[in-house]
Formats: structure tokens, sequence, C-alpha cells
């Protein structure tokens, strides 16, 4: 399902935004340090459960970090430097967005570490196959577009439903998500990557 496929098609919305970047003298290095303080901000937003501002925090994460590459692009200044920058930001992201999450009490540590593992083991996996000479692989069920669309929906429907499902937040769902289908993506990711390794 991930919505990383989709880059190619929506490439086109990000010009106006480029556009803007360049006249303000921004560079995809600043974009993508710009990306790792609006998730510090939401982790701790949802650290202390003031959710509208932590999915406000998740929406700028996401945009910086998919502005970064479509300016490099557009400035033709593509970098290996760059790009390890931008992995590594987006690891430390998912880690405080999610121990935020975590902190707030929406469950307990071990789902939470559960929820973590899989999510930096189906990015490691995905990044690693490129290490390996078979290229990155963005495939699986769940990417990191779709975990951050994940987080702000069960935000919005965290503040329609305070109390949950089951006596368990909304939030805390969203991990137990994370979880299973970060862990299989993982699997899915390491098969993909093992079959093609000559």
């Amino acid at each position: 399902m991930t919505l990383d496929h989709f880059r190619p098609h929506v490439k086109d919305w990000f010009n106006p935004f480029i556009a803007v970047s360049i006249k303000m003298g921004l560079t995809p290095n600043i974009l993508t340090v710009g990306s790792l303080i609006a998730a510090i901000a939401a982790g701790v937003f949802f650290y202390f459960n003031n959710i509208v501002p932590a999915v406000v925090m998740v929406a700028l994460n996401a945009g910086f970090d998919a502005l970064d590459g479509a300016l490099a692009r557009a400035m033709n200044i593509q970098s290996p430097k760059g790009d390890f920058l931008d992995h590594v930001v987006d690891r430390y992201a998912d880690i405080f967005i999610i121990t935020g999450i975590i902190g707030g009490g929406n469950s307990g540590w071990l789902l939470g570490i559960f929820a973590l593992t899989g999510v930096l083991m189906s990015s490691y996996i995905g990044t690693q196959a490129q290490a390996v000479g078979v290229g990155r692989f963005y495939g699986g069920v769940l990417g990191r577009a779709d975990r951050l669309l994940l987080i702000m929906v069960a935000g919005v429907l965290t503040l329609v439903f305070p109390e949950g499902v089951f006596g368990v937040p909304l939030l805390g769902w969203l991990l137990v998500i994370f979880g299973v289908f970060g862990h299989f993506t993982a699997v899915q990711r390491f098969r993909h990557t093992w079959h093609k390794i000559e």
C-alpha cells in the first residue's frame, strides 16, 4: 500500500514550494534539519498529549521531508552526503515521534518497543538493499509516508474519540499497526533483497 510509490506522480505539486524555497535561499539540508526539529517538537507534544500541535508538527515533518529531495533535484545538487543526512534524520524523526506517543501513556513499553523496532527494521532493510548492490527498495505494506499519514489520521481521530477503542487509546492501536505491519514490511523487504542478491 506504500504511498512512496506515488512520489513520481506528485512531484509537480512541489514546484510552487520549490520556487519559494529557492527565493528564500533555503537549501535541501536546511529543510532536512527543519524536518528533524518538527519531529522533535511532535514527540514533545505527543508526550504531553497536546494532539493538535503534535499533528501539525508531523505534517511539517512530512512536508519538509518530501521537499528536501525535490529541492535538491531541482537545484541539481543531489549528493551522497545529503542522502545520508536525510536517512539519519528520518530515523531520528521516527524515534522522537514514536517515543513521544509511547511516553504520552498510549501504550506500555513492550508494545512501544515492538512498534519502534518494526519501524526501524523496515526502514533499515530498505536502505541496506542499496548497500549490498540491489538498489534501494521502498516496497512492502507500510512505508514512511504511510506511517506519517496514519499518525496524523490517528491524532485527528483521537480528538473525536478520546476514550479510544476497548479502553485503548487510538494512538495505542496505531502502535499495534506499526509493530505488526512494520515487521511484516521488514520481512517483505528482506525477501525481495535476498532473492535479488547475486
